[in-house]
């Protein structure tokens, strides 16, 4: 339009670095970070990220674009890596601290790191995933060791000299170092790896912008006011903690770190500091819901709870209601950033039944502030599915939240934005309300004489059992049927129940047509973001063999 001009003035690229900045100068003298004895200001914490940045482009050579990995738990430096890496221009790339070194070496050579962090509890696993690296690798990355903070160690007695220990290199780094914001705002700031095979691992680039834009949306839908009281459950090294990395700082919060997460430390933690939001999967609502009384406390005020991961039971949420925890279901994928949507609550939905309640809650929901648009659609014709809350499709994204790509893999980028929509590969329907409810993944489904069968259903149904801890549901080879639906099964403590009792609680509740025709009672599998393993129970379920006659199996 005419008489425009951008400029400096008007156009400056959008990045999350700007929060640390601001919260600075606004939230100085107030608690940024804490661990423990450890403690931190946000004039603290900006000051030591722009000593990590300078340490890292001075001293240890690292140019924009470079790769610098981090394996490290919930702690402080896990979070200045947040800002202090981009900073040096570089991408941040968390690694799963539940790898073991054949993955870990496998990530570091797809992602070509320069540099890795290592918390000294994993640094047996970095070691591991060096000596496989030194086989097929000129030259290995450089390995900077985090100690437990406030602790001195000895550094010879972990590692070689070779090697640093990071607040020795914070201390290399100068406060004068000139931030290298990003060029573009497409740059990448973070690669993220979900998880896969170890031949084709997949890492997700996210960008500075969407990196800011999703920030700014999770804050808005998690209920985020100034100087929220935020306690580190979900994983930072997962979706840079669902963006809360950068959005705590965002709002002048106070991180509250968890190396690992216990009922105990989160109840501990909930009452000393007076948390306000913690961010948690399933299986640790879960286990804050069975936690021993001894383990249980009062909670000092509100606290606000954003789950996601895998599609939390009804029940779960009605629970945790009663708790005193205010759950707010999202949904997402790394390739979204972390959370896409929110079930956004409506006032007129408190009068109806509790159960009710937490039906609709368990919902997806509609797509938030920062994403362009969600769609159920017919991934064949790309059509949208009536919104009638039965006719099943694929749920897409597109949006300023959505990756840029997988690295090194345009084939894998072209197949998931094939027709102009990010397939996610989760099945769902609409309601008529435009909330959307996932049914599950394309690939988990089962195909019983020709029905699909939900397994999210059929395990949301198993939730409800008085006696069951956790559940998981996959097919089972059968001789007519093609497959049927196999539960797998974990008890709380002190309870007993058979494959019987289990499979008739399922057919009162469900048609028999759904119900498990085969229980078994073990412990569940789990990734470190609470999702069940589901392809090896699978595999557990085809290693059993075809049903024929038998109907039920106890194991």
């Amino acid at each position: 339009m005419e008489g425009t001009i951008r400029c400096s003035a008007n156009y400056v690229p959008l990045t999350p670095i700007s929060f640390l900045e601001r919260s600075a100068v606004v939230f100085g003298d107030r608690p940024s970070v804490v661990y423990g004895d450890v403690k931190y200001t946000w004039k603290d914490t900006h000051q030591r990220c722009i000593k990590l940045a300078s340490a890292l482009s001075d001293h240890l050579g690292i140019s924009r674009g470079d790769v610098v990995a981090a394996l490290a738990p919930n702690i402080p430096p896990m979070y200045e890596l947040h800002f202090g890496v981009p900073m040096a221009g570089a991408v941040l790339c968390t690694l799963n601290i539940r790898h073991d070194s054949a993955m870990v070496a496998v990530l570091l050579r797809h992602s070509e790191a320069k540099i890795v962090f290592v918390d000294y509890q994993f640094l047996h696993i970095a070691q591991g995933a060096f000596e496989i690296l030194s086989k097929t690798v000129a030259k290995l990355p450089l390995l900077v060791m985090i100690p437990e903070c406030g602790e001195l160690v000895s550094i010879e007695s972990l590692f070689s000299s070779e090697n640093l220990e990071y607040e020795y290199l914070l201390e290399m780094g100068k406060l004068d170092f000139e931030v290298k914001r990003p060029n573009d705002e497409w740059d990448a700031i973070s690669l993220n790896y979900t998880s896969g095979t170890t031949s084709s691992p997949k890492g997700v680039i996210f960008s500075h912008r969407g990196s800011y834009l999703n920030t700014l949306a999770i804050v808005l839908l998690h209920e985020m006011g100034s100087m929220p009281t935020y306690l580190w459950c979900a994983p930072m090294f997962h979706c840079n903690g669902w963006c809360l990395a950068w959005g705590v700082a965002a709002q002048g919060g106070t991180n509250i770190c968890l190396r690992a997460v216990t009922a105990k430390g989160i109840f501990d933690n909930i009452a000393r500091y007076k948390v306000t939001h913690l961010g948690a999967a399933p299986t640790v609502l879960n286990m804050i819901l069975n936690a021993p009384a001894s383990d249980q406390k009062p909670l000092p005020g509100k606290v606000t709870v954003m789950t996601g991961a895998a599609p939390p039971p009804p029940q779960v949420l009605f629970k945790m209601e009663e708790l005193g925890f205010s759950v707010i279901h999202t949904y997402g994928l790394t390739e979204t950033y972390g959370p896409g949507t929110v079930c956004v609550w409506k006032p007129e939905w408190n009068s109806l039944p509790r159960d009710a309640q937490a039906k609709i809650k368990s919902r997806q929901g509609v797509h938030h502030l920062g994403m362009g648009e969600i769609d159920i659609k017919d991934s064949v014709s790309m059509e949208s599915v009536p919104w009638d809350g039965k006719t099943m499709g694929e749920a897409m994204f597109r949006g300023n939240t959505v990756m840029n790509g997988y690295l090194k893999n345009l084939k894998a980028t072209q197949e998931a934005f094939n027709g102009g929509w990010f397939r996610s590969g989760d099945l769902g329907v609409r309601h008529p309300d435009g909330y959307i409810e996932l049914k599950d993944r394309s690939k988990d489904i089962i195909i019983s004489g020709g029905e699909n069968i939900s397994t999210i259903e059929v395990e949301s149904v198993l939730f409800s059992h008085p006696f069951v801890l956790e559940a998981a549901v996959v097919g089972r080879p059968d001789e007519h049927w093609g497959e049927t639906p196999c539960a797998f099964v974990k008890l709380k403590d002190g309870c007993n129940a058979s494959a019987e009792e289990i499979i008739k609680y399922c057919r009162d509740r469900l048609p028999h047509y759904m119900a498990p025709r085969t229980v078994v009672f073990e412990d569940l599998p789990k990734t470190s973001t609470g999702k069940t393993q589901k392809y090896v129970l699978k595999e557990k379920a085809k290693a059993m063999g075809s049903i024929s006659k038998k109907t039920t199996s106890k194991l």
